[in-house]
This record gives structure tokens, sequence and C-alpha cells, in this order.
């Protein structure tokens, strides 16, 4: 058995974060499906830039979308291609979603980055995009923003499966966990049925500790008196993070919240672990695999972690383990003044920022493309 199928067995579904039309159209989706056992298919404006912004891979298309549509906007020009290819992700992945009675086999689009700060904007843009790939194991994703928390309950109290992105902090899960729980409360007083929907919670792992040890790296530099503490949190921190938000999320579903919700149908909000290749190539490329793997989980991988946890990954329940551990990880970092808080809510905005640079320059991209006349 392919050792990203004995992940999936051990409860962490496999998706890929990854999306491009070669891929798609060679069958490369089809065959990790096949092999790998693989469940879902993430994207992001940085994805979506370096599929379409660089070669030709897109241009027959482009030429065909621009000869019926000689006025579109360029935006209009991305979402066309963009929106082909989650529609031909998702069918690839029915299958999937049809055996699993539709608990995985989901493919995530995002809304528009220029949105995350504008609840009704973002509302308003999911129901649009939901409606323009019209394919039920379809997830719309949504930035854990503050003002991502009502659009979030909104968007599930209208029927559709959210992805939430961009989460690092555990107030900030426990924030959007809530607004999952509101929004299918929402449905039960419309007298909807909530047993249908769908959503993950997408904790950014790696990112935090790249920061996190950028900090101890300089103090250790600079010849800090707290040198091997400080040394002995290197790689450590985000792991410690995640666990921590697995550990609430198994207090909530144990709740009386979440279970009347669950005896009408409700599925668990699963908690993805996303940003899962190193940054730091002193650590394994599986680190972010091998620490984070438990029941009614996602591991988003790019390709290479994925081909490097298929060589070798190590497969165990290991989110439940030393979690005493891990408190002890986060509380050391607090008493050394590394601020997780800080850190935490700075990569939120760095998300932000960046995602929103990556489609800037995804539409410059495409607006150099010169429509082809035939």
């Amino acid at each position: 058995m392919s050792k990203l199928k004995e992940l999936s067995a051990a409860g962490t579904a496999v998706w890929l974060d990854f999306v491009d039309r070669k891929f798609l159209a060679a069958g490369g989706l089809k065959k990790l499906v096949e092999a790998d056992g693989l469940t879902g298919v993430t994207s992001n404006p940085a994805i979506f830039e370096k599929a379409m912004g660089y070669g030709d891979a897109y241009d027959a298309s482009l030429a065909t979308f621009d000869a019926s549509n000689p006025d579109a906007a360029t935006i209009d020009r991305y979402e066309g291609q963009a929106i082909e290819d989650i529609k031909h992700a998702a069918d690839t992945l029915r299958p999937v979603y049809d055996r699993l009675n539709g608990t995985d086999g989901y493919v995530s689009l995002e809304v528009s980055p220029y949105l995350a700060d504008d609840t009704d904007g973002t509302i308003a843009e999911a129901k649009r995009l939901w409606a323009a790939v019209d394919r039920p194991n379809l997830m719309i994703k949504i930035p854990g923003t503050l003002a991502g928390g009502p659009a979030i309950a909104a968007t599930i109290a209208a029927g559709i499966n959210v992805n939430v992105t961009l989460l690092f902090a555990l107030d900030a899960y426990v924030r959007v966990a809530e607004a999952y729980a509101t929004g299918l409360e929402e449905r039960v007083r419309q007298g909807q049925p909530i047993d249908g929907l769908a959503s993950v919670a997408s904790f950014f792992v790696s990112r935090i500790d790249a920061s996190i040890d950028k900090q101890i790296d300089e103090r250790v530099k600079a010849g800090d008196a707290e040198t091997t503490a400080l040394t002995a949190l290197r790689g450590k921190v985000a792991i410690a993070n995640a666990k921590s938000a697995y550990a609430w999320y198994q207090d909530f579903i144990a709740s009386d919240r979440w279970q009347a919700l669950a005896a009408k149908g409700a599925r668990p909000q699963r908690l993805l672990w996303a940003s899962t290749g190193v940054k730091d190539p002193a650590y394994a490329q599986t680190l972010y695999v091998d620490t984070l793997i438990g029941p009614d989980t996602v591991n988003t991988m790019p390709p290479k972690t994925m081909d490097a946890f298929r060589d070798s990954g190590t497969v165990a329940v290991t989110l439940t383990q030393d979690v005493d551990a891990a408190r002890a990880v986060l509380a050391e970092a607090e008493r050394l003044g590394l601020d997780l808080n800080g850190v935490t809510g700075r990569l939120v905005e760095e998300g932000v920022a960046s995602f929103a640079k990556a489609f800037d320059d995804l539409l410059d991209a495409i607006a150099k493309k010169k429509p082809t006349q035939g």
C-alpha cells in the first residue's frame, strides 16, 4: 500500500496543494487518486499565478474565450480559466465524493484576496463562485480574518461548503469553528438540511516556524543568555500550536452545542494542515506531515512534499501524542518572549498581502497575453 494511502487510513486525508491545466489534461490528478488515495485539491492565487502567468498552457483557451468575449475585463479572462480548471478537478474527484457520501472529494476555489476585510463582499463572491462552478464537491475558500468570521457563518447558512484559509492562531481557529456552528444552527432554524455540508479549517504550519526560528537565530547570534532554551524550540512551536488546536477541536466536538448539531447530521469541520512544505532545509521534508497525523484531519501538500512522504514518511497517530509537551513548548515560547500571538497576527496580514500581490501579478500576466485572432 502507498504510504499516502496508509496516511489516509490513519485518519489524515491526503489533498494536493496544486492545480495546473497541463497536469489535469495529462491525467495527473486521476493518477494520484488511484495510486495514492488522494481525496482533495486546494488552490490559491499564488498557485494560479504560477500556473497561468508563465508558459503557454492557457493560451489556446484564452484565445477561445477572447474570441467570444472580446470586451471582457482581465479578471473575467482569469476567472474563466480558473473555473474551467476547478470544474475539471471537481469532476475528477466526483467519484471520490460519491463513494465517500460527500465526506471528502473536494476542490477549493478562493474568493478574491481583495475582499479579506469585506464581509458582505465575501458573502456575495462566495455565492457567485458557487453558482459559476456548480459542483457539489466545491469548497469556497474564505480567509479567517475578523471580517471572514461572519462571512463564513452566512456562507454555510446559504448551503455552501467552506474552506477557511489563512489560520495561524488558536483564537482565530476558535472563532471560525464557532462561525461554522453558527451557520449550521441558522440553517436548522430555517428548516434546511445540514447533513450535506462540509468545511475545513486550514491551519498554516511551516510559516510559523519560519518566523519563530528567525527570531531564535537572531537572538542566538547576538549571544542571548537563553541560547540553549531558544535553540531547543527550533522547529517545535508550529507543531505544538497545531496540537493545541486539535485538542480544542476534540473538546468542541464533544460539547453539547456540537452534539446537538451532530444529531441532525452535521459533519465536523476538519482541521486541515496547510503550508506543510518545510522552509528550513535542516528539517526532514516530511516534518509537518509525520507529526500531524490524526482522525478527521487533512494534510494538503505541494507535490514535492507528497513525493517525499511517499518515499520516506512515517505513519503513526501523532497529533494526540505528547500534548502536554506541546503545551510546555508554547509556555516556554511565551516565557522567552517569542510572541506567538504577534507572529500569528502578522502572518495573517502578510498572507493576505502575499495573495493580493500574486493576484495582481497574475492579472498583469494575463493582460499581457494578447487575444489571438483566428
